[in-house]
């Protein structure tokens, strides 16, 4: 069984004898150990290697205290890691120093009422990046009839993850012609599972990110998305562009499922309950609360309600599901 050090217990017999035996033979010292002479010379290099013999001057070894050996032994390791230490603190603080000229320069870029060209791929991804960060409650997403890259996708979903992670709603708008598109099917599978919406269209007027309802960035050539983008945030363009957006929303069909109508029928189980609050004019929280549920399930079961509605508001949906009989039918049984 080895020592807490890791060492064997025939190497610590041995150590324990040169610091007691210092001028010991070898041979002396295996007959006190009752060990052979390979036994204790595979010991002495062991412990030489540890530092923790030394050859003596006049023959055989000398024993050294552990502190000493594992100081001198991790000297160099220690410097190696002050020195990395020292340079990742330099980095960081060169790094941090610039967050006022990034701030003051975000700030001009961002006043209210700017509508910004950003020309280049790698700064378009940044200022997406930027108003991901930003993103709290919705992010509508149009792509045009042109091919989706695998890149465009990869990129998109893990923004879109933690977008829903944080409890915002996704409305994600695709060409029906991309069903045929097996990566494109295997993205909008991955975000619906996650909570989003995802729907499509026959013709689609561009690509088009919508952030929180107030940023929206557009390409600047629909054939050449690499050459840069249009950031908007005037209010007035931006009421334009969510109309657009909910216009062609309106006229969309579910993309994963073509053949599903989801007005059709009455919600049923954890929807119909939402639906019955929601009606009775509770908050998306105090559902929540009386359900025993989070309030970004219910946030998006009252989404996914509302899209089967057709409904533009909470209160247009109570009296729309109240005209098609959900607030009156029992709830449906299973078949068996």
């Amino acid at each position: 069984m080895n020592h807490p050090s890791g060492l064997p217990e025939d190497t610590l017999r041995v150590y324990r004898l040169r610091v007691s035996h210092p001028t010991d033979s070898t041979a002396g010292l295996a007959r006190r150990a009752g060990l052979s002479r390979e036994a204790v010379i595979r010991a002495e290099g062991e412990l030489s290697a540890l530092g923790l013999l030394r050859p003596s001057p006049a023959g055989g070894w000398v024993a050294v205290a552990p502190e000493s050996a594992a100081e001198e032994l991790l000297a160099a390791e220690e410097q190696e890691i002050l020195r990395r230490q020292i340079a990742v603190a330099a980095t960081r603080a060169r790094l941090h120093s610039l967050s006022g000229h990034f701030l003051e320069a975000r700030s001009l870029r961002t006043v209210p009422g700017d509508i910004e060209t950003v020309e280049g791929l790698e700064n378009v991804r940044a200022v997406l990046a930027d108003l991901a960060r930003g993103c709290r409650h919705s992010l509508d997403s149009m792509q045009s009839g042109r091919r989706v890259s695998e890149e465009a996708l990869r990129a998109s979903l893990p923004l879109d993850l933690t977008h829903l992670g944080r409890g915002a709603t996704i409305r994600t708008l695709l060409p029906r012609s991309a069903r045929g598109d097996r990566l494109v099917v295997r993205y909008a599978t991955r975000i619906r599972e996650a909570g989003a919406l995802v729907r499509c269209a026959g013709v689609l007027p561009s690509r088009m990110l919508i952030y929180d309802g107030t940023g929206a960035v557009l390409p600047i050539d629909a054939e050449d998305t690499a050459r840069g983008a249009v950031v908007v945030r005037d209010p007035a363009v931006m009421a334009f562009l969510r109309r657009l957006f909910d216009h062609f929303w309106e006229r969309s069909e579910d993309f994963l499922d073509p053949d599903r109508d989801p007005g059709a029928t009455a919600p049923r189980g954890p929807a119909r309950d939402v639906l019955l609050l929601l009606a009775a004019g509770l908050t998306n929280e105090e559902i929540a609360e009386r359900l025993g549920t989070s309030p970004r399930t219910v946030v998006r079961t009252v989404t996914e309600l509302m899209d089967r509605l057709g409904a533009d508001s909470r209160f247009q949906a109570g009296v729309l599901a109240a005209e098609r009989g959900w607030l009156d039918a029992p709830e449906p049984e299973d078949t068996p």
